[in-house]
Protein backbone atom coordinates (compact mmCIF):
# COMPACT_ATOMS: atom_id res chain seq x y z
CA UNK A 1 0.00 0.00 0.00
CA UNK A 2 1.29 3.58 -0.63
CA UNK A 3 2.81 5.09 2.25
CA UNK A 4 -0.35 6.93 4.34
CA UNK A 5 -2.94 6.16 1.29
CA UNK A 6 -6.11 6.22 4.33
CA UNK A 7 -4.22 7.67 7.06
CA UNK A 8 -7.34 10.40 6.67
CA UNK A 9 -9.78 7.48 6.72
CA UNK A 10 -8.75 4.79 8.91
CA UNK A 11 -10.84 5.47 12.06
CA UNK A 12 -13.91 6.62 9.54
CA UNK A 13 -14.57 3.12 7.49
CA UNK A 14 -18.41 4.11 7.02
CA UNK A 15 -19.76 2.62 3.75
CA UNK A 16 -19.05 5.40 1.45
CA UNK A 17 -16.55 7.28 3.47
CA UNK A 18 -14.29 9.85 1.92
CA UNK A 19 -11.33 9.05 0.50
CA UNK A 20 -8.31 11.77 0.29
CA UNK A 21 -7.54 11.41 -3.17
CA UNK A 22 -10.70 9.37 -4.95
CA UNK A 23 -9.91 8.26 -8.52
CA UNK A 24 -13.65 7.07 -9.07
CA UNK A 25 -16.35 8.81 -7.31
CA UNK A 26 -20.01 7.13 -7.38
CA UNK A 27 -23.50 8.33 -6.71
CA UNK A 28 -26.68 6.88 -6.37
CA UNK A 29 -26.15 3.89 -8.58
CA UNK A 30 -29.43 1.80 -9.05
CA UNK A 31 -30.51 -1.37 -11.44
CA UNK A 32 -33.39 -3.45 -11.02
CA UNK A 33 -34.47 -6.73 -13.01
CA UNK A 34 -37.82 -6.85 -12.92
CA UNK A 35 -38.94 -6.28 -9.13
CA UNK A 36 -35.58 -7.38 -7.95
CA UNK A 37 -32.91 -4.24 -6.77
CA UNK A 38 -29.49 -5.42 -8.35
CA UNK A 39 -27.31 -2.48 -7.39
CA UNK A 40 -28.39 0.35 -5.32
CA UNK A 41 -25.02 2.25 -3.87
CA UNK A 42 -25.58 5.13 -2.96
CA UNK A 43 -22.19 6.39 -2.71
CA UNK A 44 -18.01 4.92 -2.98
CA UNK A 45 -15.05 6.64 -3.87
CA UNK A 46 -12.34 4.76 -4.81
CA UNK A 47 -8.99 5.52 -3.86
CA UNK A 48 -6.08 6.24 -6.08
CA UNK A 49 -2.98 3.85 -6.72
CA UNK A 50 -4.61 1.12 -4.15
CA UNK A 51 -6.15 -2.25 -4.72
CA UNK A 52 -9.38 -2.13 -3.58
CA UNK A 53 -11.40 -5.69 -3.52
CA UNK A 54 -15.27 -5.62 -4.23
CA UNK A 55 -16.29 -8.80 -2.09
CA UNK A 56 -19.81 -10.12 -1.11
CA UNK A 57 -22.15 -12.99 -1.62
CA UNK A 58 -23.13 -14.43 -4.63
CA UNK A 59 -25.69 -12.11 -5.92
CA UNK A 60 -24.42 -9.39 -3.77
CA UNK A 61 -24.33 -7.22 -7.25
CA UNK A 62 -20.63 -6.49 -7.73
CA UNK A 63 -20.36 -7.71 -11.25
CA UNK A 64 -23.47 -5.85 -11.67
CA UNK A 65 -21.66 -2.64 -10.53
CA UNK A 66 -18.67 -3.19 -13.06
CA UNK A 67 -21.06 -3.76 -15.63
CA UNK A 68 -23.18 -0.08 -15.00
CA UNK A 69 -19.58 1.77 -14.49
CA UNK A 70 -17.92 0.37 -17.73
CA UNK A 71 -21.20 1.11 -19.95
CA UNK A 72 -21.82 -2.70 -20.29
CA UNK A 73 -25.11 -2.05 -18.50
CA UNK A 74 -27.31 1.34 -18.15
CA UNK A 75 -28.14 2.04 -14.83
CA UNK A 76 -31.61 2.75 -14.31
CA UNK A 77 -30.51 6.02 -12.05
CA UNK A 78 -26.51 7.43 -10.88
CA UNK A 79 -23.90 8.85 -12.00
CA UNK A 80 -20.05 8.20 -11.73
CA UNK A 81 -16.74 9.96 -12.52
CA UNK A 82 -13.60 8.98 -13.52
CA UNK A 83 -10.92 11.62 -12.53
CA UNK A 84 -13.93 14.53 -12.27
CA UNK A 85 -15.20 13.90 -15.56
CA UNK A 86 -18.91 12.40 -15.99
CA UNK A 87 -19.01 8.73 -17.50
CA UNK A 88 -22.56 8.67 -17.63
CA UNK A 89 -23.88 8.10 -21.30
CA UNK A 90 -20.70 7.02 -22.43
CA UNK A 91 -19.74 3.53 -24.70
CA UNK A 92 -17.83 1.07 -23.30
CA UNK A 93 -15.07 2.22 -25.74
CA UNK A 94 -15.23 6.07 -24.97
CA UNK A 95 -15.22 4.88 -21.21
CA UNK A 96 -11.87 2.92 -22.22
CA UNK A 97 -10.54 5.67 -23.82
CA UNK A 98 -10.87 8.17 -20.50
CA UNK A 99 -8.85 5.65 -18.73
CA UNK A 100 -10.68 2.70 -17.31
CA UNK A 101 -10.85 -0.90 -18.64
CA UNK A 102 -11.95 -3.85 -17.35
CA UNK A 103 -11.39 -7.69 -17.74
CA UNK A 104 -14.53 -10.42 -17.52
CA UNK A 105 -15.63 -13.76 -15.15
CA UNK A 106 -15.04 -15.47 -18.51
CA UNK A 107 -12.30 -14.01 -21.14
CA UNK A 108 -12.94 -12.13 -24.37
CA UNK A 109 -10.07 -13.65 -26.23
CA UNK A 110 -10.54 -13.55 -30.18
CA UNK A 111 -9.76 -17.48 -30.35
CA UNK A 112 -8.67 -17.54 -34.36
CA UNK A 113 -6.33 -14.76 -33.28
CA UNK A 114 -2.54 -15.08 -32.34
CA UNK A 115 -1.82 -13.45 -28.57
CA UNK A 116 0.35 -11.02 -30.29
CA UNK A 117 -2.55 -10.41 -32.70
CA UNK A 118 -4.71 -10.09 -29.68
CA UNK A 119 -2.47 -7.64 -28.07
CA UNK A 120 -2.17 -5.11 -31.14
CA UNK A 121 -6.07 -5.30 -31.52
CA UNK A 122 -6.14 -2.76 -28.12
CA UNK A 123 -4.21 -0.21 -29.42
CA UNK A 124 -5.86 2.35 -29.53
CA UNK A 125 -6.53 5.36 -31.99
CA UNK A 126 -4.63 3.22 -34.86
CA UNK A 127 -3.66 4.69 -37.96
CA UNK A 128 -4.34 1.41 -40.01
CA UNK A 129 -7.80 1.13 -38.90
CA UNK A 130 -9.20 4.54 -41.11
CA UNK A 131 -10.11 2.96 -44.81
CA UNK A 132 -8.41 5.24 -46.93
CA UNK A 133 -4.91 5.30 -44.66
CA UNK A 134 -4.72 1.47 -44.84
CA UNK A 135 -4.33 1.77 -48.29
CA UNK A 136 -0.78 3.75 -47.66
CA UNK A 137 0.68 1.45 -45.70
CA UNK A 138 3.28 4.56 -45.11
CA UNK A 139 1.06 6.19 -42.70
CA UNK A 140 0.69 3.52 -40.47
CA UNK A 141 3.51 1.23 -40.84
CA UNK A 142 5.81 3.49 -38.11
CA UNK A 143 3.13 3.05 -35.09
CA UNK A 144 2.37 -0.31 -35.84
CA UNK A 145 5.94 -1.05 -35.18
CA UNK A 146 5.65 0.80 -31.85
CA UNK A 147 2.28 -0.81 -31.01
CA UNK A 148 4.25 -4.46 -31.36
CA UNK A 149 7.05 -3.68 -29.37
CA UNK A 150 4.16 -2.59 -26.97
CA UNK A 151 2.90 -5.69 -27.10
CA UNK A 152 5.75 -7.56 -26.95
CA UNK A 153 6.84 -6.03 -23.98
CA UNK A 154 3.44 -6.51 -22.03
CA UNK A 155 3.58 -10.35 -23.58
CA UNK A 156 7.11 -10.65 -22.23
CA UNK A 157 5.79 -9.13 -18.94
CA UNK A 158 3.19 -11.38 -18.39
CA UNK A 159 5.14 -14.23 -19.03
CA UNK A 160 3.53 -15.14 -22.42
CA UNK A 161 6.40 -14.24 -24.89
CA UNK A 162 6.66 -17.68 -26.06
CA UNK A 163 3.41 -18.16 -26.76
CA UNK A 164 3.33 -14.79 -29.10
CA UNK A 165 2.43 -16.46 -32.90
CA UNK A 166 0.02 -19.12 -31.23
CA UNK A 167 -3.62 -18.68 -31.05
CA UNK A 168 -5.73 -17.28 -28.33
CA UNK A 169 -8.03 -20.57 -28.66
CA UNK A 170 -4.68 -22.70 -27.82
CA UNK A 171 -4.10 -21.19 -23.91
CA UNK A 172 -5.14 -22.78 -20.70
CA UNK A 173 -7.84 -20.65 -18.92
CA UNK A 174 -4.72 -19.02 -16.62
CA UNK A 175 -2.73 -17.80 -19.38
CA UNK A 176 -6.11 -16.27 -20.64
CA UNK A 177 -6.80 -14.62 -17.91
CA UNK A 178 -2.91 -13.16 -18.42
CA UNK A 179 -3.42 -12.24 -22.07
CA UNK A 180 -6.58 -10.37 -21.08
CA UNK A 181 -5.16 -8.24 -18.16
CA UNK A 182 -1.77 -7.72 -20.68
CA UNK A 183 -4.10 -6.42 -23.44
CA UNK A 184 -5.96 -4.11 -21.36
CA UNK A 185 -2.55 -2.45 -20.74
CA UNK A 186 -2.58 -1.71 -24.49
CA UNK A 187 -4.75 1.26 -23.67
CA UNK A 188 -2.47 2.88 -20.85
CA UNK A 189 -5.53 3.02 -18.56
CA UNK A 190 -5.38 4.85 -15.08
CA UNK A 191 -7.67 2.28 -13.18
CA UNK A 192 -8.69 -1.74 -14.17
CA UNK A 193 -11.41 -3.45 -12.97
CA UNK A 194 -10.58 -7.21 -12.90
CA UNK A 195 -13.86 -9.24 -12.34
CA UNK A 196 -12.45 -12.22 -10.69
CA UNK A 197 -9.39 -12.95 -12.03
CA UNK A 198 -8.49 -15.69 -9.96
CA UNK A 199 -11.77 -18.04 -11.34
CA UNK A 200 -10.78 -21.05 -12.60
CA UNK A 201 -7.28 -20.65 -12.86
CA UNK A 202 -4.88 -23.50 -11.72
CA UNK A 203 -3.22 -22.94 -8.85
CA UNK A 204 0.33 -23.04 -10.30
CA UNK A 205 -0.73 -19.71 -11.73
CA UNK A 206 -2.50 -17.86 -9.36
CA UNK A 207 0.85 -16.57 -7.92
CA UNK A 208 2.15 -15.31 -10.99
CA UNK A 209 -1.13 -13.38 -11.17
CA UNK A 210 -1.04 -12.16 -7.85
CA UNK A 211 2.24 -10.61 -8.69
CA UNK A 212 1.03 -9.01 -11.63
CA UNK A 213 -1.55 -7.49 -10.14
CA UNK A 214 0.53 -5.78 -7.01
CA UNK A 215 3.26 -4.63 -9.70
CA UNK A 216 -0.02 -2.92 -11.31
CA UNK A 217 -0.48 -0.93 -8.17
CA UNK A 218 2.95 -0.46 -7.61
CA UNK A 219 3.51 1.22 -10.83
CA UNK A 220 0.96 3.94 -10.05
CA UNK A 221 -2.34 2.15 -11.23
CA UNK A 222 -5.48 1.83 -9.55
CA UNK A 223 -6.85 -1.57 -9.75
CA UNK A 224 -10.99 -2.87 -8.26
CA UNK A 225 -11.14 -6.88 -8.22
CA UNK A 226 -13.97 -9.13 -7.64
CA UNK A 227 -12.93 -12.11 -5.80
CA UNK A 228 -14.21 -14.97 -3.52
CA UNK A 229 -10.90 -16.64 -2.37
CA UNK A 230 -10.53 -14.46 1.01
CA UNK A 231 -6.82 -15.86 1.09
CA UNK A 232 -6.20 -13.43 -1.80
CA UNK A 233 -8.05 -10.88 -0.58
CA UNK A 234 -6.91 -10.18 2.53
CA UNK A 235 -3.35 -10.58 1.01
CA UNK A 236 -3.10 -7.78 -1.20
CA UNK A 237 -5.90 -5.87 -0.87
CA UNK A 238 -5.57 -2.34 0.50
CA UNK A 239 -8.45 -1.22 1.26
CA UNK A 240 -12.52 -3.49 0.74
CA UNK A 241 -15.82 -2.81 -0.03
CA UNK A 242 -18.16 -4.88 0.76
CA UNK A 243 -21.69 -5.36 -0.88
CA UNK A 244 -24.65 -7.23 0.61
CA UNK A 245 -28.33 -7.28 -1.77
CA UNK A 246 -26.86 -4.20 -4.17
CA UNK A 247 -25.46 -2.26 -1.51
CA UNK A 248 -22.05 -1.30 0.47
CA UNK A 249 -22.39 -2.82 3.74
CA UNK A 250 -19.21 -1.81 4.83
CA UNK A 251 -15.78 -0.56 4.16
CA UNK A 252 -12.05 -0.86 6.11
CA UNK A 253 -8.66 -2.22 5.63
CA UNK A 254 -8.71 -6.31 5.64
CA UNK A 255 -8.13 -6.00 9.32
CA UNK A 256 -11.13 -3.90 10.16
CA UNK A 257 -13.58 -5.31 7.60
CA UNK A 258 -12.85 -9.26 8.85
CA UNK A 259 -13.85 -7.78 13.06
CA UNK A 260 -16.96 -5.74 11.22
CA UNK A 261 -20.20 -7.56 12.22
CA UNK A 262 -21.88 -6.79 9.31
CA UNK A 263 -19.94 -8.24 7.25
CA UNK A 264 -19.55 -11.52 9.60
CA UNK A 265 -23.35 -11.70 8.91
CA UNK A 266 -23.46 -11.52 5.25
CA UNK A 267 -21.11 -13.76 5.16
CA UNK A 268 -22.54 -16.37 8.23
CA UNK A 269 -21.85 -19.78 7.24
CA UNK A 270 -19.15 -19.37 5.40
CA UNK A 271 -16.03 -19.16 7.81
CA UNK A 272 -15.67 -15.59 7.09
CA UNK A 273 -13.84 -13.80 10.69
CA UNK A 274 -12.76 -14.97 13.23
CA UNK A 275 -14.86 -17.70 16.04
CA UNK A 276 -16.04 -16.86 19.02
Amino acid sequence: MPPDAFADVEADARPGAPKPDPILVIDGIQRTFGGLTAVDVSHLEIQRGTITALIGPNGAGKTTLFNLVSAFDQPDAGSWTLNGRSLRGMQPYQIARAGMVRTFQLTKSLAKMTCLENMMLAAPSQAGESFFKALVPSTWRAQEKVIEEQALGLLERFNLIHMRDEYAATLSGGQRKLLEMARSLMTEPDIILLDEPMAGVNPALVQSLLTHIEALRDDGMTVIFIEHDMDVIMGISDWIAVLAEGRVIAEGTPDQVAQNPAVIDAYLGTGFGEEG
